[in-house]
């Protein structure tokens, strides 16, 4: 009997750990390889069916995020995210920044709401969830740098006791890592401590891959502070975090390593080989999704990517991040399916055996 409770204990555990890495990874894709890697287009923001003007570049960020607080402000959330589907289509620097707008839209839906559950009814996973982690920038905000700590360990336990390690659960704690790093202004150590004051590893886990896309994110936005990132060690701040935050950092840590390199995936694909042992297939599969998130999940500039390598074991990784990139861009298996049968037939059953697993979980 005790062997069997160990078992279902162990398995409970694992689906656990898998599930943090599915959504760290859906975020991480998302937001670095699809929103930071498609450049703001240096024109201005016209079209008539939109309704706004924000000039082109890294200047019609803040003057977006204005905007679409505005639409929710007179309007609410659902108004805001209605206008801004809309506008994804037909103007790049929406799709650009996209990520960002729903932060801000989040931000004053809490700012206006009662509570955590109230802010959450309100909003929308368009752009892989900025509107919750806006929400929980904007709470962390309220309590403020003084009174975080202690309220951290129960905040979102109103989230967990209605639907525990769920998608709305898991962007509680997570957006809990964003806002964290809000208020401590980009102290990425300090943050991380604070997300260890959540009682569970699932919750702390979540906060820490919060807390490094943040780090990730300010490279690109610098809304938060500056970045712990070095572009003479590509693998900062990896290199320097305690054991139980490396998994999470090494999940994101590939985006800004190409970015160093200039997209040369020789150069990081080495980089990867050198990391500790226990984390390779980590940051290969976080490259992976990468290659795919690049090239925008073309088949051929994606396999050419993971190809690069002649390591097997880096080739095996990349293709499983990648697969797992197609499925979650195209919200579908027939694209990924498709990559899968343009490989070699050595990598062409894991591609299929990763696709049909994390297809039947997405």
């Amino acid at each position: 009997m005790r062997s069997k409770m160990a078992n279902l204990k162990g398995k409970k555990l694992a689906i656990k750990i898998v599930i943090i890495f599915i959504l760290t990874f859906l975020c991480g894709l998302w937001w670095y390889s699809h929103l930071a890697k498609s450049p703001p287009v240096n024109r201005v923001s016209t079209d008539l069916n939109i309704g706004y003007k924000c000039n082109g570049g890294s200047a019609s960020m803040p003057c977006l995020q204005a905007h679409y607080k505005a639409t929710a402000k007179k309007d609410g959330p659902t108004a805001a995210f209605k206008e801004l589907k809309s506008a994804y289509a037909k103007d790049p620097n929406v799709r650009a920044y996209c990520h960002q707008i729903t932060h801000a839209i989040g931000r004053w839906a809490a700012e206006m709401s009662q509570n955590i559950e109230d802010a959450y009814g309100q909003g929308d996973n368009f752009c892989w969830s900025g509107y919750y982690h806006g929400v929980m920038e904007a709470i962390v905000n309220k309590i403020g740098v003084k009174n975080l700590d202690a309220a951290i360990p129960t905040l979102c336990d109103s989230l967990k006791a209605k639907q525990p390690y769920s998608f709305y659960h898991y962007n509680c704690v997570h957006g809990l890592g964003h806002g964290i790093m809000f208020v401590k202004d980009g102290n990425l150590f300090a943050s991380l401590t604070s997300c260890g004051l959540l009682t569970d590893s699932w919750g702390r886990d979540s906060c820490y891959g919060g807390v490094f896309m943040q780090n990730v994110m300010d490279e690109l936005d610098n809304d938060h502070g500056k970045p712990y990132l070095k572009a003479d060690d590509p693998m900062y701040p990896c290199t320097a975090v305690a054991e139980q935050y490396k998994s999470q950092c090494y999940l994101m840590q590939t985006s800004h390593a190409l970015k160093v390199a200039k997209e040369d995936f020789s150069t990081v694909f080495s980089e990867c080989s050198a990391v500790e042992p226990v984390y390779r297939d980590t940051c290969y599969q976080s490259l992976g999704r990468d290659a795919s998130g690049n090239s925008a999940s073309d088949i051929v500039q994606t396999k050419a990517s993971c190809m690069i390598t002649q390591n097997q074991e880096a080739r095996t990784n990349c293709v499983i991040g990648a697969v797992k990139d197609f499925i979650s861009y195209y919200h579908s298996d027939k694209q990924a399916n498709g990559f899968c049968e343009a490989l070699e037939p050595s990598l062409t059953t894991i591609c299929q055996t990763t696709k049909q697993q994390y297809y039947s979980i997405f």
